[in-house]
């Protein structure tokens, strides 16, 4: 059993931690909040009583060996940092820095270090993304893709309104790309590596960030066009187009169901696989594989990394500058 702590006490650390509970490899042992109570209101619900509102207690803290960090964007870098360079394996929710020479520089850490360090990407663990990779020959030679996540923010009202939520903040390394823009990237270089060129244009908000955008990723023989959103909704699919066929995914984060489109047959066939509820299962079980093989998966370490570079080029093409970006 491995035992981890959780900095950040949000509904997306509570997923997790439920998550770990299925296969049992991870067990939480320790919880970090800016407030003490927080982080106890927080461990009372998975009755750990080792609660703290001090970074530097936590990484002294020899009984905790790996951590799963949910802070916002612009904490990632720091806190990785700090618990990485005390001995930690980490888990970082996604993105994993501000931008890709943060990236490099934590594995360079992790690897000094000899620990884990894993962008914690749920989507390409997904067993209906196995099925997308193993439909994919069916298509044939491979001409476009159309890649979607658009979803109104329940902040952008506040935003309207004259407040300055964490979402469209740059100070937190926030907006569209950098949230559920992020998605549409990770997918398309977890299947297809590193684009030849990048095309982007973007809204930028008056307080500097994306409000929404599109990106168009060249392969060469075929490109994908990505639409990503945080101030209007799309019921699109997205699609993966080839001479020969297509393939629809419901859902770019959660690949929900996959349907395979053959035009010879005329028929469509749905080709998902049925997934534990808690999408989170699986990342969860691939990092704590990792700590047991004591090795970082390459795979995952150059999806992050490439993934890092795509979004930091296209923030530079659209104009979206971080106070992150001078560390």
């Amino acid at each position: 059993m491995i035992n981890f702590a959780v900095i950040g006490t949000n509904w997306i650390t509570e997923k997790f931690v439920n998550a770990t509970r299925v296969e049992k490899q991870l067990s939480l042992r320790a919880v970090y909040s800016r407030t003490l109570q927080s982080a106890q209101l927080f461990g009372d619900k998975f009755s750990v009583t080792t609660c703290y509102d001090s970074l530097a207690l936590l990484a002294q803290d020899v009984n905790v060996e790996a951590v799963y960090i949910a802070s916002p964007n612009s904490l990632h870098f720091e806190q990785s940092m700090q618990m990485l360079k005390a001995g930690k394996h980490v888990i970082c929710e996604k993105p994993l820095a501000s931008n890709a020479q943060q990236v490099e520089l934590l594995f360079q850490t992790a690897i000094e270090n000899n620990v884990i360090l894993f962008e914690a990407y749920m989507t390409a663990h997904l067993p209906n993304f196995k099925q997308i990779q193993d439909n994919l020959h069916k298509l044939g030679p491979l001409r476009k893709a159309h890649i979607h996540y658009c979803q109104y923010s329940s902040r952008y009202p506040a935003y309207l309104a004259g407040n300055n939520p964490n979402t469209f903040n740059p100070s937190f390394s926030n907006g569209s790309i950098m949230d559920i823009g992020y998605y549409c990237i990770a997918f398309s270089v977890a299947l297809f590596g590193r684009p030849l060129s990048i095309q982007a244009s973007a809204f930028l908000l008056d307080s500097g960030v994306d409000g929404c955008g599109t990106a168009i990723l060249n392969y060469g023989t075929f490109s994908i066009t990505i639409d990503h959103s945080k101030v209007s909704d799309s019921q699109l699919s997205n699609e993966i187009q080839g001479e020969q066929g297509s393939l629809h995914i419901e859902h770019v984060a959660q690949c929900e169901k996959v349907t395979l489109f053959q035009p010879q047959q005329d028929k469509n066939v749905d080709v998902s696989i049925k997934r534990n509820d808690n999408s989170m299962v699986y990342e969860a079980q691939f990092f704590a594989q990792q700590i047991l093989d004591k090795k970082i998966d390459d795979v995952a370490m150059q999806r992050a990394k490439i993934t890092s570079a795509v979004i930091t080029e296209i923030r530079a093409l659209t104009g979206v500058v971080f106070p992150a970006d001078s560390i």
